[in-house]
């Protein structure tokens, strides 16, 4: 999930892209920031850039999905 978001999916396009449901993709969100220990979205990407997640490119394309 983290990968997704590094990629720019918001909520709505995770929840699509993984067939979860909204509220269930900000539970997991939610749990992601505190094991991250960050505040936002915006420090969570830094930090998932910073070892290499949402860079590749790959799931590009799943964002306008």
């Amino acid at each position: 999930m983290l990968e997704l978001i590094a990629t720019g999916m918001n909520n709505s396009a995770v929840a699509r892209h993984l067939s979860l449901s909204p509220k269930t993709v900000r539970n997991y969100i939610s749990s992601i920031f505190t094991k991250l220990r960050v505040a936002d979205r915006s420090e969570a990407i830094v930090r998932a850039r910073t070892v290499g997640l949402g860079l590749s490119g790959q799931l590009a394309g799943a964002v306008s999905h």
